[in-house]
């Protein structure tokens, strides 16, 4: 079995387990807690979201070092796998919501570092094998995005979504995706003499990055728009169930199969990539930053005025506007850090990178998401248009002040190259 169809599967088991729960999760606790909770339901929920920020804030640097200075890297990959299925099992003996929030904030802790070790470990087996890396670990990465949309079917299709079994199902996935991280070639520890400090590696000395005036003001608004990234993914399940209690809407395909209609959005993120090369050489960085935010405006918007019955096509078309929403700001952003830091702080910057966007933006996503939600929920009923239009305010807002206050002017002519 070649080294490159190893991969492949790692890849595609890495995301599969992820797409699992990820977006059933919200409407799992929607359906299960809210009756007994009401409108604290949405806070509950963004906060358990939310937990995948503050793990991500220390776990991915924590399990970074000992792949670096203890332990071959697959094997540290194979035992998070492991110990994120033991934690997500407990999910199934969940009576309420803070039982969530820590069963989920566990198994976010074992499974959010594995994200970066799947890519230190496929980038090392790779250039151990002689291949150029960015050529060939990008059809292998895209294989992630399928095995994410294969899970969200499967576990929509048998309606796991609705019950514990989605959960069994993800921690036997995890598990058995650990044991085949073990199986992977060596990788092993090289850096056990380094000097380095430990602010150093905990990616903390590239705050001195925030001196750098457009630098700065490109971190808080990542940090803002990252508070965006996850919001459907906490409610866009819970949203589409909701219509099932209106006769008009109850038995329609978009409510009994809602995850499916989900997966759209993850279709289209893989499409989108194709179209990055032409927008940032045609527009630069910033345009396309721009055109990231107003898709935001478009998701959430098109969400306010959708249904699962004519107004499907709303929700439709916001599943493809996802792909350029979320895309070109991940992609364009991390180019932006790439060419705008030293050499010598590049890993570090895209450290910083994504702790603003999937640390403190997605705990500040989490927070805000929330209340909004609980706010506009009346008894045990959300008001989702109000819901959905204040998110697209929020992000028009964003759009509007990047416009004006970051500055930078783009050359055409300048080569741009794109990995994913």
């Amino acid at each position: 079995m070649s080294i490159k169809f190893r991969l492949t599967i790692m890849n595609f088991l890495q995301f599969f387990v992820w797409g699992i729960w990820l977006i059933s999760l919200g409407g799992y606790m929607g359906q299960t807690f809210g009756p007994i909770e009401g409108g604290s339901i949405g806070l509950s929920i963004g906060r358990t979201y939310g937990s995948m920020g503050w793990a991500s804030l220390f776990m991915p640097a924590l399990l970074g070092i000992i792949a670096d200075k203890y332990l071959s890297a697959q094997k540290v990959l194979g035992i998070a796998h492991v110990l994120a299925g033991i934690s997500i099992f407990f999910a199934t003996r969940a009576a309420n919501s803070t039982e969530m929030y820590w069963i989920i904030f566990a198994t976010s802790c074992f499974y959010m570092p594995t994200i970066a070790l799947n890519n230190s470990v496929s980038y090392a087996l790779l250039n151990k094998n002689n291949f150029d890396v960015q050529k060939a670990f990008t059809p292998i990465r895209v294989w992630g995005t399928v095995g994410f949309v294969i899970a969200m079917w499967f576990v929509d299709l048998t309606d796991w979504k609705s019950n514990t079994f989605q959960f069994v199902f993800a921690s036997i996935s995890m598990i058995l995706t650990g044991v085949f991280s073990f199986t992977l070639p060596d990788v092993p520890a090289e850096n056990k003499s380094t000097n380095e400090s430990l602010s150093s590696k905990f990616g903390l000395d590239s705050f001195i990055l925030f001196k750098q005036k457009k630098l700065a003001i490109f971190f808080v608004f990542a940090m803002l728009l990252g508070a965006a990234l996850q919001i459907t993914n906490m409610f866009g399940d819970t949203f589409i169930r909701d219509f099932g209690s209106n006769a008009q809407y109850k038995g329609t395909f978009g409510v009994k199969h809602s995850v499916f209609i989900i997966s759209l959005s993850q279709i289209s993120e893989t499409l989108f990539i194709i179209t990055i090369p032409f927008f940032l050489k045609k527009f630069g960085i910033k345009k396309v930053m721009i055109f990231s935010m107003i898709a935001w405006v478009l998701r959430f918007g098109l969400f306010g005025i959708g249904n699962p019955g004519s107004g499907v096509i709303f929700l439709i078309l916001s599943m493809i506007v996802y792909g350029m929403a979320f895309d070109f700001f991940n992609i364009s952003g991390s180019l932006f850090v790439e060419k705008e830091t030293d050499s010598k702080m590049r890993s570090s910057a895209q450290g910083l990178f994504m702790l603003m966007t999937n640390g403190i933006g997605a705990i500040l996503g989490g927070e805000f998401a929330g209340r909004t939600v609980s706010y506009f929920t009346i008894g045990s009923k959300v008001q989702w248009p109000n819901v959905w239009f204040s998110f697209a305010g929020y992000a028009l807002i964003i759009a509007i002040l990047f416009a004006i206050v970051f500055k930078y002017k783009h050359n055409p002519d300048e080569v741009n190259s794109v990995s994913h």
